[in-house]
């Protein structure tokens, strides 16, 4: 399984993707929404993990890009920013999960699992 992780705080960016690729998934990075929407164009994913702040492109145009050319892709929303709009607008705009920074990675593990096993019995 390929998961795209879209994060520009390097810390969290190489946790997500140490904790991923230790469960055996294949993890590409993209630092701006810029870099995400060039590796989008060019890849196929199973999965996608965003921030919502990004340089260059925000988190909430590429979700938007995202459920645009595949509305099936399964996209968990990463953010700092946990008000009830933001959270509503992630899920309005497609997003299948929503998790508030700090997160657990355990608690990230369980729900990547979970929208993944859901792709493969759709």
């Amino acid at each position: 399984m390929k998961i795209l992780v879209i994060e520009d705080d390097e810390m969290i960016l190489r946790a997500l993707e140490f904790r991923l690729k230790k469960e055996n998934y294949d993890v590409e990075v993209a630092r701006t929404g810029r870099e995400a929407l060039e590796k989008l164009k060019l890849n196929s994913y199973n999965l996608v993990i965003t921030d919502l702040m990004l340089p260059f492109v925000m988190g909430m145009e590429l979700l938007t890009y995202i459920k645009s050319i595949n509305s099936e892709l399964p996209v968990i929303v990463l953010s700092a920013a946990d008000e009830e709009g933001t959270v509503l607008e992630a899920f309005q705009l497609g997003a299948d999960d929503f998790i508030s920074k700090p997160f657990s990675p355990g608690e990230l593990s369980l729900r990547v699992k979970r929208l993944l096993a859901r792709q493969t019995f759709a």
